[in-house]
């Protein structure tokens, strides 16, 4: 066949990056890659295509059966989603793949490969937009691949139906009494409803101020807060906001961290209550607001307590603030693990431990769990790559990585979650 070099821009994310390949005039798309181009047999990366797709000569896409027309119309200008246009075969693979990848990446051995979950559209009870005040009105929505330019959003697949109705309002809102400059959106489904932040909001006269109370009342908001460069400060709360973990009302606080999808929240409970089901003392490590913490005690039938370990003083304080409603069977710790882990001695104490620690990963405190006399950690990650250089650290000190699933929480995304449990 003959071969050519051709020129091809490559992926919504980075359309101004050129790059020069060699392919041939039949190159097919075997894989997709990290950021969501596809890779041919010859290692060309081509925007938009998936597996079973082919190339021709001149860069042109020839669809093959895996490649579906997207659900939004946005797609291929907005940031949110790179892969709308592969079925659910294509993202099952994607998100296996990134996971697999990682580990063996780092010479991990899994032993028990589970199948991997996928959140299903409209699923996504959180959402970070942006909105810009125009001459015609305002913008809402994400931002476009490697850009700052504002996708103004009219829909939202993704979206719990709840958040992407909201969309208009805001647009709305934010025409009639934004400020000049950028603003940033917060937006949680809760207990009560929708909680609305905004940042780089300022509330400068009584009008506005009214506007935005008004606002929140007429769309039966939970709570709305403006952070005017002093942090998050609630105007509106009818009652005070909370989020349900494992049948107890936590506090949610302003920005907090939640898992992203019900569904794959539920999952990672379900697998970290059962891999951890007869430990009777668990450390619950960067817990945030104690998804799992609650979990694992409400699993252990009064049996089991868990310390929950966080950061965040606001987390910390709503954790412990529900933890006081559990008859002592989870207690919480304000603490920093990135500064200061938990001591090998210190986790000599407990039966086993969860970690669920942000896209940095937890070098420091896989350190110590790596020298203590611990025989089960769960491990709950959304960056493959942290976690398997953390899973090798661990390997080095004798565990087995015994179980993995791969998380496709972030549907049509190329962002990929998984839990893992290791023993030794």
């Amino acid at each position: 066949m003959r071969a050519s070099l051709y020129s091809s821009r490559i992926g919504a994310r980075h359309p101004k990056r050129i790059v020069e390949v060699l392919v041939t005039d039949k190159a097919m798309i075997v894989r997709i890659a990290a950021k969501g181009d596809g890779v041919s047999e010859t290692g060309a990366h081509v925007a938009r295509a998936v597996p079973g797709d082919s190339v021709s000569v001149d860069g042109t896409v020839n669809p093959g059966p895996h490649h579906i027309s997207p659900v939004c119309g946005h797609f291929g200008t907005c940031g949110g989603c790179q892969l709308q246009h592969g079925d659910d075969e294509v993202l099952s693979r994607f998100v296996r793949e990134r996971v697999v990848n990682a580990a063996t990446g780092q010479s991990l051995e899994i032993g028990e490969l589970l199948p991997e979950h996928l959140s299903p559209p409209g699923s996504r009870r959180r959402a970070g937009l942006h909105a810009q005040k125009t001459r015609g009105g305002a913008i809402v929505g994400y931002r476009e691949g490697g850009s700052h330019t504002l996708v103004d959003l009219v829909q939202c697949p993704v979206l719990d139906p709840k958040l992407a109705g909201l969309i208009k309002p805001l647009r709305d809102f934010v025409a009639g009494h934004g400020p000049k400059g950028n603003v940033d959106l917060a937006l949680t489904v809760c207990d009560q409803g929708i909680d609305v932040g905004l940042s780089h909001f300022p509330l400068e006269s009584l009008e506005a101020t009214e506007a935005a109370l008004e606002f929140a009342q007429c769309n039966g908001l939970a709570r709305m807060t403006i952070d005017q460069g002093y942090g998050p400060e609630a105007i509106w709360e009818p009652e005070p906001v909370t989020i349900t973990l494992s049948g107890l009302p936590v506090g949610l606080p302003a920005n907090a961290f939640l898992q992203a999808t019900p569904d794959a929240e539920a999952l990672m409970i379900a697998e970290a209550s059962q891999w951890l089901g007869e430990a009777r003392v668990v450390a619950d490590l960067f817990s945030g607001l104690g998804t799992f913490a609650f979990a694992l005690a409400k699993a252990g039938k009064g049996k089991t307590k868990v310390l929950a370990a966080e950061a965040d003083q606001s987390a910390h304080l709503a954790c412990k603030a529900a933890a006081a409603r559990t008859g002592g069977r989870v207690i919480s710790l304000h603490r920093d693990l990135f500064r200061n882990p938990l001591q090998a001695a210190e986790l000599d104490r407990f039966d086993a431990v969860l970690l669920d620690p942000p896209r940095a990963g937890a070098k420091s405190q896989i350190a110590q769990i790596a020298e203590s006399t611990l025989s089960r950690v769960v491990y709950i990650s959304c960056n493959p790559s942290s976690w398997a250089r953390d899973g090798a650290v661990l390997a080095e000190a004798g565990f087995s990585l015994k179980r993995l699933r791969p998380v496709g929480q972030f549907r049509w995304s190329t962002h990929v979650e998984l839990v893992s449990l290791f023993e030794r």
